[in-house]
């Protein structure tokens, strides 16, 4: 495989993902089942941090997924299921063996890709270019290292609107709660 195939490679993907990230996002807003359109959503979670992977942004990826796709969703689907919005077969959005169907195939394109990425042979100059990344990466001295050039600003110039979306998701997650609290007849 040659130096041409990377390009190529990379355009592909950011495609595709850039494809189901949309794909995601429209059915997340077209969805009846929150529970449904709640893993809509993490799909389109997942596949911004795919993008920011393949743009070099490990660490922001990584971080898409642990807080959004992950935090962020379970609190929601925390509230979701505090307000008890039905019988669980209401909630799945999968009906009929044409999604399921649909599913699997997505599923096993998705593993014969991993599969041929597996055994993929990189060229040197793409392997030395992620070593002279990792030093430069190393190279970064200080108390914050490399994550310090992104904390800063966020906890220096933007800790006041870092705390009030802190605030926001805590007011929004009492609200739930409190409007999810069922009442009975004596309570007022």
């Amino acid at each position: 495989m040659g130096n041409e195939f990377y390009p190529l490679f990379y355009s592909f993907h950011f495609y595709l993902f850039g494809l189901i990230a949309v794909a995601s996002a429209l059915l997340f807003v077209t969805r009846k089942s929150p529970v449904a359109a709640a893993m809509w959503l993490v799909n389109v979670m997942f596949c911004l941090a795919a993008l920011y992977v393949l743009l070099d942004a490990q660490f922001i990826g990584a971080i898409q997924v642990l807080v959004y796709a992950g935090a962020i969703m379970v609190v929601f689907l925390f509230v979701v299921m505090l307000l008890n919005l039905g019988h669980p077969s209401e909630l799945s959005d999968i009906r009929g063996n044409a999604g399921r169907l649909t599913a699997g195939l997505v599923g096993l394109a998705l593993l014969a890709e991993v599969m041929v990425l597996g055994r993929a042979e990189f060229p040197a100059q793409l392997t030395m270019a992620a070593a002279e990344s990792l030093k430069a990466a190393q190279r970064i001295d200080g108390p914050g290292g490399v994550i310090g050039p992104i904390a800063a600003p966020m906890f220096k110039q933007h800790l006041l609107a870092f705390e009030l979306t802190s605030m926001l998701l805590l007011t929004a997650i009492v609200g739930a709660v409190v409007i999810g609290k069922k009442r009975t007849p004596d309570a007022r």
